[in-house]
């Protein structure tokens, strides 16, 4: 059965306050109709779980400028002064967090663990308020596993039934949050017949997917 769903319905499931997490790296992989969509509908208290926030007029830049956005979890604000201005104002709370780490607590999420050890940030603010564990003369950190309620995903191309390619460096994190979210939505370049795809570019199965918007089917 396709989950083709139109845009504007799909990002209305979303509520205020709900927990994201939104594929890409500096914009690359993030799907920007979707994004377009949540300000439309001007969403807000939403946190935002993401490697990071890119540049004020770019993917989840554009939601920090508009105030859309309660907190961040990323590995960098580096590249988004805007982010950093409402961090330092008190307006929106950031955790960074190590980007293995990040990935790997997302991973962790979707597996069903826990949460994960790792050494990464021992002797420094990163360890502020996580337990240490000791193994085998090994000091490590505790980081929990991330979960979300909704994933927003940009794929390259997606079947009907909704198995997904991604393009080059643009699968990121997309993958991993696919697998770590309630409900996952997916942006797609082109939606093809199920086929087209060779089974061996599938990236991430259909099992994984509930709603899929083209393009095409963006509001105008």
């Amino acid at each position: 059965m396709s989950k083709v769903r139109k845009l504007e319905e799909t990002v209305a499931m979303i509520p205020d306050g709900a927990v994201l997490m939104i594929g890409g790296f500096m914009g690359v992989g993030t799907p920007p109709h979707l994004i377009d969509e949540l300000l439309r509908q001007n969403k807000r208290g939403l946190t935002v779980i993401a490697n990071d926030t890119a540049r004020p007029a770019v993917g989840i830049g554009r939601l920090i400028a508009a105030k859309a956005v309660r907190k961040v979890i990323a590995s960098h604000i580096g590249t988004n002064p805007e982010t950093q201005r409402q961090m330092i104002a008190g307006e929106t709370e950031v955790e960074l967090v190590p980007q293995g780490t990040l990935a790997e607590r997302v991973r962790a999420g979707g597996f069903g663990l826990g949460g994960v050890l790792t050494p990464t940030g021992v002797g420094t603010v990163v360890e502020d308020g996580k337990q240490r564990i000791e193994l085998d003369g090994t000091v490590y950190l505790l980081e929990k596993a991330l979960k979300a309620d909704f994933a927003l995903i940009a794929a390259k191309r997606a079947d009907y039934l909704g198995n997904l390619e991604y393009a080059l460096t643009a699968r990121n994190f997309n993958p991993l949050m696919a697998m770590a979210a309630e409900t996952v939505i997916v942006e797609a370049e082109d939606i093809v017949p199920v086929g087209v795809i060779p089974p061996d570019s599938v990236v991430t199965p259909n099992v994984l997917v509930d709603c899929l918007v083209a393009k095409e089917h963006r509001h105008g």
